[in-house]
């Protein structure tokens, strides 16, 4: 202690010569022991001699003076030594009188610190204005060296635990660096051995000053074992991981060495300390060559735990609680701090590996590519993408963006790992702000509806997590999006930042004027987008919060300047903006003291009404305008909570009008003009007629026809004048209704009077004489059809939610009705070519009816079509309940035997097709869809069974079945089906597919699929019902589906509620949402729906188990499939429902076996015929795909087809079919060629490439499989010559350059090395694909003598790889030493049929034939090569002497 006292004092005095004498006067005792030791010094030989070299050793904190250049010192310094008479012993004695002069600290100190020029001689001008230490100058004598680091080596420890003086000195690193960057060391090795073991027992802080200076101090002959010393050092002690890194990069190591390091580097990554792991990562990144580089990456990424690095959500928020509580603050957020700090040095350790080494960036992408599981993905894989999409090279930036765009498609990024990312790494990932906003946008606009979500992720989160320069800039972006156009997009983008106001109001608040500039682009926008935008920024501007109000101004100049206009497109606008802005200036609120009863204050109350008020009196000018307006009215009743006195303001007011307007009391007799008789029509009550009340269609439909062409504004102001469109029937009944369910809790019975009431309409008997109708009279009906069927659609829509069982009947009974009328509008339709329907839905893009011409609408196709749109069922026929039938009105009884006649002529009526119309029928809700638990009753159990017992329920016939089934299934297939988003066509059509699904688009995808869940049992009934009820069926007409005595109708009806429910069934395991985690439960459930139909005890069982109970089940229904269209639904869902599961290899097996049953049965129609057509065959290669992807041998499978089905059918007489596959004819062999040929060039791509290290076994096996694929591709080529139509040639020729092109690249090289020890094998696969080769090359000669474009277009690219496959097969032969078997000959040019092309001359003699040199080797080949300059190039053969090759001319 005493020491090292006086050393801080020595080093306080270390200052230039003109120190102060004060502070010398404070160390008397030391001065003059100093001294004393001076005088020796000079008086040694170590003193003498420096002094004749030029160098004047100073006293106390003066440094050492030099009068000569260093290296006249030095050369002074070693002649004079050298010269001695003592000499060698003189050298001893110099360091002898060394360590005695530096035994006083401060003397060591000014031996270490650099040497000052003497100016005092003048003769400083020689002497450099900078020198070395005295201790440097002396190791750089040679003589000298090795004794002068052993002394250093002997003083050092003395200041091992010292540390720095007060002057920051620190004397073991200053002894380190006087042996850096010598100009020759003496003994290299020994001083590399005293260093390490000095680096043994030293301090910490002094083994990382050795090791980091090793490679200043060593020569490179001994880098290679100073590294395997420090290789086993970092194993052993983490703590010098960072200096021995840095020493390592310093190095000049062999590739070999460096990755033996790099291996023991990458072993103590877990252990590195946190600090530590930056330099860790870099170190690793730079030491990859770019042959290890995936290997390297791939365990880097694998090792790299970042999750650990940073605290959990839970623990931060945990200690932000704490942070009250002394000095946690500080320690928290230094250690949080600490942490990212660290992670961000990782982060650019990467990101400058990647950004100067393509092959790491390349092999970052890999890595992260080769995961193939959600949970094996690590926030670091994020973080990486983001960094190779921040750096300048294209090729990182484009590949990132594809990478993500793969892992989000696959379901392997998922949004939990961006949450984990964003919320644990924000300040790290604050710095790649600009690529995570790249990639949002990238993902948003993508086409693929999968990877759309994960963009809406990112925006919100770096909304949430980052600064408000970010935030500004994700409104702007997201503005940007909904300007576009792009219709997912912009749905998308409205639904963030809805998202982004309900979540941070306050924030979104400050850039409400961002979001407002987007009205100025609602050009762009559909009805429906246009909606979202109100909303949001009537949100921001009359929240309850309040905090946009500086855009209230705006919001109500720019509504009110739409409600004004004109023209409609604008006006529409306008309503929906008011409507919305009502919405949410009225929403409830906290009580306030000057409201009357309700939440709002009067002053917001009146300008609400007010507002209602503008909106209603500007719509009245136009029926579609207020038709919209009570649709969307209804809609914010709907999904709005109101105040109380709006809401009642609302209802009362609608209830006084529609009573007005549309209602009348039914007297004695109907009075007025019409242009047909009028009709009391469709009564369901019991009431007499005169006490009742009924819908006044008839007259409001012939006013309007009267002052069509009218200005609306001038047909009067008041009420009593005010003319009443029909088009408003429906809306203004709909809106009621939610009224009255608001103000009444669902209950309805102020209005139940309307689901039974009559309309005013005429005899329905004129749709049987509309031909002999006038064109005006043929329009008027179908527009009195049309709104009928509307009417009653609403009605439907409001009262099938009731519970009362006289209501339920009525419900089922209007259903009735609507089925009824639509097989008369569709014969009223085929009668009325260009009609123009009225319009039912007011917010699609177009506010006039579109002429439908019945062409347009012509004749149903396929299943969506024929599910029993033609109906001529009557009513109540269609019903199953017989209590029905006794309740029926006078006017009932005449549809039904109106229904009677039409059974007659059902053959001769001609119908047009209603699916064309859709757009022109009120939308259905889901909630109308509960209705099928009313169940199904089929007509033959109705005629047997008609007693009391069955009038009790209420029962849908299979009629009402299908509608609602079709009904369910679009409705499904608009929400669950995920629809790529494709860009506006400059052309934009006229039909919108939207429309018709208002109110469906404002639930969730989640609500619609937790929906289906609800009806699943009720949809199996059915499904058993249809099931049952085949199976009865066939076995009664022997498994004859044209039976005498067979109800054709009824048939066709339950054929199509099978397949509808086969095709719900499959929509919903089919919505991409249970894929996802948090559905997982959803999905459970659906599933345990179907299993619990098997085995009980749905809950228990796990996800596997319910899978196989599940699949078992609706495995059982196959066989009763009366179609092969029902036969593919069922094979689908099958499909779909195993693929939920883990393990679906299980259900392969038996989806396969069920196709090929379905494929080996004869299918036929209700008349006995076999199915053909379109249609058919786009089902019958669906099923084809589904057995052949499904099949375990795939090349056995084909082969089973092409070598027995096709020969069978080859020998069958011209209609008939295999007997085998009795779906196979020459009708549909196209679609089982094109789907071999498919399979069979996907199978051979799936084949493992051959590699040398393979075992014989492996070798042989994959030589077969190469056979067996080879056979089949022969076959299937030779059938051109039986089938050589147009397009089985095209086939031909697209899947023989593929298969060809996959024999190149994966077939080849396994011949290669194979050719030795299987050449029988090789020469017959080669021999058999010369065969296949040669006919494609006649079929490139046959399409150019057709001149058919559609052929020609693949012979050249088919040319140019038959060439390439002589050339390798040569290249083959070479390798394995038998180039000489290798012979070339002419091959002519043929056709199909084998005859010379006359058109070209052949050089040389026909195809020869020639025997290897080699009789022990044997090999075969071909060679085609393209036509040039009007010469026959042609075939090679090698062959052995036993082996022939059949000529083409024999062919």
């Amino acid at each position: 202690m005493m020491r090292k006292k006086r050393r801080s004092s020595v080093d306080k005095s270390a200052a230039p010569p003109d120190v102060s004498k004060s502070k010398k006067s404070r160390t008397t005792g030391h001065q003059s022991k100093t001294t004393a030791q001076e005088d020796t010094s000079i008086d040694s030989v170590f003193g003498q001699f420096l002094h004749e070299a030029g160098v004047v050793l100073r006293q106390g904190s003066t440094s050492n003076e030099i009068a000569v250049d260093q290296v006249v010192f030095q050369k002074r310094l070693q002649q004079r030594l050298k010269k001695s008479p003592r000499y060698p012993g003189i050298v001893q004695e110099f360091i002898t009188g060394l360590e005695s002069h530096i035994e006083d600290p401060e003397r060591f100190r000014n031996c270490l610190l650099p040497c000052v020029p003497r100016l005092a001689d003048g003769d400083s001008s020689s002497v450099s204005s900078f020198q070395e230490s005295l201790l440097r100058m002396l190791l750089g004598i040679e003589m000298l060296q090795v004794l002068v680091i052993n002394t250093l080596f002997e003083k050092l420890p003395e200041f091992m635990f010292d540390g720095a003086g007060e002057d920051g000195l620190n004397i073991p690193r200053v002894i380190v660096n006087q042996l850096k960057w010598l100009d020759r060391i003496i003994d290299s090795k020994e001083l590399a051995g005293k260093l390490m073991q000095l680096v043994s027992v030293a301090s910490v802080e002094i083994q990382r000053d050795i090791i980091t200076s090793l490679p200043e101090i060593l020569e490179d002959s001994q880098h290679s074992d100073i590294a395997r010393e420090l290789n086993s050092l970092l194993q052993e002690n983490t703590q010098l991981t960072v200096p021995i890194l840095d020493a390592f990069s310093s190095l000049n190591l062999s590739s070999t060495l460096l990755a033996e390091v790099r291996v023991s580097v990458m072993a103590t990554l877990s252990a590195v300390h946190l600090e530590d792991l930056p330099v860790v990562v870099k170190f690793i990144l730079h030491s990859i060559s770019s042959s290890d580089a995936l290997e390297v990456v791939c365990d880097l990424r694998k090792k790299l735990e970042l999750e650990l690095c940073v605290l959990p959500p839970v623990l931060q928020a945990s200690q932000s609680r704490m942070k009250n509580k002394g000095t946690t603050e500080s320690c928290n957020t230094s250690a949080s701090s600490s942490s990212q700090d660290s992670v961000a040095l990782v982060l650019d350790g990467i990101k400058s590996a990647v950004r100067f080494q393509k092959t790491t960036s390349e092999a970052w992408l890999k890595a992260i590519e080769n995961v193939d599981t959600a949970e094996d993905h690590k926030v670091i894989d994020l973080l990486v993408l983001f960094i190779l999409h921040s750096t300048n090279a294209n090729h990182s930036r484009r590949g990132a963006e594809r990478v993500l765009k793969v892992k989000v498609r696959a379901g392997q990024i998922q949004e939990a790992l961006l949450q984990k990312t964003f919320r644990g790494y924000a300040q790290v990932m604050r710095g790649y702000f600009p690529s995570i906003l790249a990639l949002a946008q990238s993902l948003l606009r993508s086409p693929d509806p999968c990877v759309v979500p994960i963009g809406g992720h990112m925006y919100r989160l770096s909304f949430t997590a980052f600064d408000s320069y970010c935030q500004q800039e994700v409104v702007g972006s997201l503005v940007t999006h909904v300007c576009s156009g792009v219709g997912g997009e912009v749905d998308v983008a409205l639904e963030l930042l809805c998202g982004l106001v309900t979540e941070k109001p306050s924030e979104m608040a400050l850039y409400a004027i961002f979001v407002k500039g987007i009205l100025d682009y609602m050009d762009n926008l559909t009805p429906q987008q246009i909606r979202r935008l109100f909303h949001l920024l009537s949100g921001l501007a009359f929240g309850q919060q309040q905090q946009g109000t500086h855009i209230q101004d705006d919001m109500h100049i720019v509504v009110r300047k739409q409600l004004s206009s004109t023209v409609p497109k604008y006006k529409r606008i306008g309503i929906i903006g008011a409507v919305m802005v009502v919405g949410s200036m009225g929403a409830c609120r906290p009580k306030v003291e000057d409201s009357q009863g309700g939440t709002l204050p009067k002053e917001t109350f009146r300008q609400v009404t007010a507002l209602l008020e503008l909106v209603r009196s500007c719509s009245e000018s136009s029926p579609e305008a207020a038709a919209l307006y009570y649709d969307q009215l209804a809609n914010l009743v709907l999904t709005c909570t109101l105040d109380p006195l709006v809401q009642a303001w609302i209802g009362k007011s609608v209830l006084e009008d529609f009573q007005e307007d549309f209602v009348v009391d039914l007297g004695p007799d109907i009075t007025g003009s019409f242009p047909f008789p009028a009709c009391l029509m469709y009564n369901l009550d019991d009431e007499e007629s005169q006490g009742g009340i009924a819908i006044n269609l008839l007259q409001l439909l012939s006013d309007d026809l009267q002052h069509k062409g009218e200005l609306w504004s001038k047909t009067g102001n008041n009420k009593t004048q005010r003319r009443v469109s029909p088009l408003c029937l429906s809306p203004f009944f709909r809106l009621l209704r939610l009224c009255e369910e608001q103000q009444h809790q669902g209950d309805l019975e102020e209005i139940d009077a309307l689901l039974g009431c009559p309309l005013i309409l005429t005899d329905m008997d004129v749709v049987e004489k509309s031909e002999s109708l006038s064109k005006p009279e043929r329009e008027f009906l179908c527009c009195l059809l049309f709104h009928t069927i509307n009417w009653f659609r609403e009605v439907v829509n409001a009262f099938c939610s009731q519970k009362d069982p006289e209501m339920k009947m009525k419900v089922v009974t209007r259903l009735q009705n609507i089925t009824y009328l639509q097989t008369l509008l569709e014969r009223t339709l085929a009668a009325t070519p260009g009609y123009a329907p009225p319009l039912a839905n007011f917010d699609g893009e177009s506010t006039e009816g579109v002429p439908l011409s019945s062409s347009s609408a012509a004749p149903k196709k396929g299943k969506k079509e024929g599910t029993g749109k033609k109906r001529k069922a009557p009513a109540k026929n269609s019903s199953a309940d017989s209590s029905q039938l006794e309740e029926g009105t006078e006017a009932e009884e005449t549809q039904q035997d109106h229904a009677e006649k039409e059974k007659v002529q059902e053959a001769t009526r001609p119908g047009v097709s209603l699916v064309s119309y859709r757009p022109f029928f009120r939308e259905l809700d889901m909630e109308v869809l509960s209705v099928l638990q009313c169940g199904l009753l089929s007509r033959s159990l109705l005629d047997s069974e008609l007693h009391s017992k069955v009038r009790e329920e209420v029962q849908l016939g299979p009629a009402e079945l299908v509608f609602l089934l079709e009904d369910m299934w679009r409705k499904l297939e608009f929400s669950l089906t995920a629809a790529p988003a494709k860009r506006v066509p400059f052309f934009k059509g006229k039909t919108d597919k939207s429309v018709g699904f208002s109110h469906l688009q404002q639930k969730s995808p989640k609500d619609i699929a937790a929906c289906c869940v609800q009806l699943l049992p009720t949809l199996c009934t059915h499904l058993e019902n249809c099931h049952n009820h085949f199976q009865t069926l066939l076995p009664e007409n022997q498994g004859v589906v044209d039976a005498s005595g067979l109800d054709v109708r009824e048939h066709q009806l339950l054929s199509s509620a099978y397949q509808l429910l086969l095709q719900v069934l499959h929509t919903t395991f089919s919505w991409s949402g249970f894929s996802q985690p948090e559905h997982r439960g959803l999905l459970k459930k659906t599933l345990g729906v179907l299993a619990g139909r098997l085995k009980e005890g749905g809950p228990e069982l796990t996800m596997d188990q319910l899978i196989k109970h599940s699949f078992e089940y609706l495995l059982n229904f196959h066989s009763t499939v009366p179609s092969l269209s029902i036969a593919l639904c069922l094979s689908q869902l099958l499909s779909t429902v195993a693929d939920r599961g883990g393990h679906q290899a299980t259900y392969r097996e038996q989806t396969a076996t069920l196709a090929r049953r379905f494929l080996c049965q004869e299918w036929g129609t209700t008349s006995g015929d076999r199915e053909k057509g379109p249609k058919h065959n786009e089902t019958l290669q669906t099923l084809l795909s589904i057995y052949l992807e499904h099949t375990d041998d795939v090349l056995k499978a084909v082969e089973e087809i092409a070598g027995e089905g096709i020969p069978e059918l080859l020998n069958s007489a011209k209609g008939a079919s295999s007997r085998t596959w009795p779906t196979l004819n020459r009708l549909t062999f196209l679609v089982f060629y094109k789907g071999m040929m498919g399979v069979l060039e996907k199978a051979v791509r799936k084949i493992p490439p051959g590699r040398n290290s393979d075992s014989t076994e492996v070798t042989s096996e994959k030589l077969l499989t190469w056979n067996l694929a080879v056979r089949d591709f022969h076959i299937l080529v030779n059938l051109v010559k039986v089938f050589d139509n147009r397009p089985v040639l095209n086939v031909c020729l697209k899947y023989g350059r593929l298969f060809l092109e996959s024999f190149l690249k994966l077939g080849m090289p396994l011949l290669d090395f194979s050719f030795k020890k299987h050449k029988e094998d090789v020469q017959s696969l080669l021999k058999t694909f010369q065969l296949s080769t040669r006919q494609l090359h006649h079929m490139c000669g046959h399409s150019k003598i057709r001149q058919d474009t559609t052929l020609t277009n693949h012979v050249p690219a088919l040319k140019k790889s038959l060439e390439q496959f002589v050339y390798r097969v040569k290249a083959m032969l070479t390798l394995n030493h038998c180039q000489e078997a290798f012979w070339l000959g002419n091959l002519k040019n043929r056709d199909l049929k084998g005859e010379e092309i006359l058109t070209q001359h052949s050089q040389g003699s026909d195809e020869e034939e020639a025997g290897s040199p080699l009789p022990q080797e044997q090999s075969e080949d071909e060679a085609h090569e393209s036509d040039s300059d009007g010469k026959k190039k042609g075939n090679r053969k090698a062959e052995g002497d036993d082996d022939e090759i059949t000529d083409d001319s024999d062919d």
